[in-house]
């Protein structure tokens, strides 16, 4: 069972949690029907995420297998076999697709426009695995731009406007993780030989100036989300305060990368960091705060 929780990337799904990034920022969480919506989003997500995982897995078997970390995956490994994964891809669509169609049938609600963003998501990752991972910048455009389609899956099924710069702070943390795994991905190419053509496209120092200035959009676009007219009325409009939470667990994951040298994803360094999922947890007690108890 482990091998195949690992084939679906279940620990990756955490970042399918961007879909409920509308239902969070309007405040409206105690709304059973949209939170159910929301969680629908995110399991088709989930499903969708990990097809093209074991696609990409698929695709990657020989390259993989020369990676310190990566040659441990099922696929890799021979943990699981080529025949065995293309079944559980097959089961994994089918599933997905009778889901999202069960959902309009349940909620009474049309949701072709939450369905075509599932589908650009996915022909969108389809041209990331065969072709487009392996040119530099755009394959990580790829990786932001599926975060934004989350957090507009989450909006579309749940009919919440979201803010604009919500969708640009979305793009910008994500640029965030996809330039901090590339030089995670770097560090060790250093010691192990490449295993990624699009690495031929950047250096070390071309991904920490990138980081940087990432970082920097990120913090100016919540300074900015928090300041626009419509979140200063929706909440109180002392919420920019809350910059401070956003700006710490910022340093801290620009410490762990450039003074500690971490070469792991971003999403493991989250999981492993005290500072900073304390300072998150903070964040989000801070934000509710603001959201329930305004006066």
């Amino acid at each position: 069972m482990k091998q195949y929780l690992k084939l679906l990337r279940v620990e990756q799904w955490v970042k399918n949690l961007f879909v409920f990034v509308p239902l969070f920022f309007a405040g409206k969480f105690t709304h059973t029907d949209l939170l159910l919506k929301s969680i629908v989003a995110f399991i088709v997500f989930s499903l969708a995420a990990s097809v093209v995982y074991i696609l990409n897995d698929y695709n990657d078997i020989e390259a993989d297998r020369k990676h310190p970390e990566k040659r441990r995956r099922p696929l890799a490994s021979g943990a699981i076999s080529k025949k065995r994964a293309l079944v559980i891809l097959a089961i994994l669509i089918v599933v997905n697709i009778g889901f999202t169609l069960g959902s309009q049938m349940y909620f009474h609600d049309s949701i072709w426009k939450f369905a075509l963003i599932i589908l650009t998501y996915f022909v969108m990752n389809l041209a990331y695995t065969f072709k487009l991972k392996h040119v530099p910048i755009i394959d990580i455009f790829i990786i932001a731009t599926g975060f934004v389609l989350r957090v507009q899956a989450g909006g579309s099924i749940t009919g919440i406007n979201i803010s604009q710069w919500a969708v640009l702070l979305t793009f910008v943390l994500a640029l965030v993780l996809a330039i901090g795994k590339r030089r995670g991905e770097l560090i060790n190419a250093q010691v192990s030989g490449k295993t990624r053509k699009a690495l031929d496209g950047y250096n070390v120092q071309f991904a920490d100036i990138a980081l940087s200035i990432s970082v920097t959009l990120a913090i100016i676009c919540y300074l900015m989300f928090t300041l626009s007219p419509e979140v200063q009325l929706r909440f109180h409009p002392r919420v920019f305060y809350t910059v401070i939470f956003v700006v710490f667990a910022f340093l801290r994951y620009l410490q762990q990368t450039l003074v500690y040298n971490r070469t792991e994803s971003p999403t493991k360094i989250v999981y492993r960091d005290r500072y900073i999922q304390v300072t998150l947890f903070l964040w989000v007690i801070a934000f509710l705060i603001q959201i329930y108890f305004k006066e």
